[in-house]
């Protein structure tokens, strides 16, 4: 947009000495005003460290689910008694993550992988040269893990090997269960995202990310055009415009 029409931003993560993501201004003052009328629940695939970088304005969350629902933060800590029923639940109906991430390694071409890592010690994931990853070697992989009960999913940079189970509509349903809540709101862009999405009464999807490029919708899902941060101040004012004034549950 035209400079004089850019909105103003507020920084809300540092990494390496260097300002890394932004809010607008307009969407600090909504968040604020979110997490004083409803449970806000942040909600991401990224791990407890990197969930840490980021300050968000508003009261500090009684909850937050991190490592795509591995871990259920209440009052900043991991619940322990979360995490053990997550690695259960993975034990019983996974292959095990030394064998998955063995094969990664394995069958990657050095030419195209830049990095190798494990999440948490529950999921693993590559980041690669985009533009050198061979045709169908992504669908090669979902091929080989679904039969171990694991997900495969390519989105930027990065091919994530996600255990079945490891959602995070499982993390938000403990979370409404241990609050009460009867009603559950969401937003995401990532192909991670879906289940959660799909297991909310109503939720959004912003016009970028791996859902927007792939057309993804549900009936109860709104798609908007809006992208970035315009996205998520839209988002916002949808998501108190819901908790004012809530339709009825599908």
């Amino acid at each position: 947009m035209p400079d004089a029409q850019a909105p103003r931003l507020l920084c809300v993560e540092v990494y390496e000495g260097k300002p890394l993501s932004y809010v607008t201004e307009d969407a600090a003052a909504l968040l604020g005003e979110l997490g004083r009328s409803a449970l806000f629940v942040p909600t991401t695939t990224r791990t407890r460290e990197q969930y840490g970088r980021i300050h968000l304005p508003g009261p500090a969350p009684q909850f937050a689910i991190c490592a795509n629902g591995g871990h259920l933060l209440v009052d900043g800590v991991s619940d322990p008694d979360w995490r053990a029923a997550v690695d259960e639940r993975l034990a019983a109906e996974c292959a095990p993550l030394d064998e998955v991430r063995a094969h990664l390694v394995r069958t990657a071409d050095p030419a195209w992988l830049l990095k190798e890592r494990v999440a948490e010690d529950l999921f693993a994931y590559l980041v690669v040269e985009r533009s050198l990853l061979p045709e169908g070697w992504v669908k090669e992989l979902a091929v080989w893990a679904e039969s171990r009960g694991w997900t495969v999913s390519l989105q930027g940079r990065k091919i994530y090997a996600v255990p079945k189970p490891l959602t995070k509509s499982a993390a938000m349903r403990e979370v409404a269960r241990r609050s009460g809540a009867d009603l559950m709101l969401a937003a995401g862009d990532s192909l991670l995202d879906a289940d959660l999405l799909l297991a909310a009464d109503h939720a959004w999807r912003p016009g970028h990310g791996e859902l927007a490029d792939a057309g993804w919708t549900a009936p109860h899902v709104t798609a908007l055009e809006d992208r970035g941060v315009a996205a998520g101040e839209t988002i916002l004012r949808a998501l108190i415009g819901e908790v004012r004034n809530p339709r009825t549950s599908p």
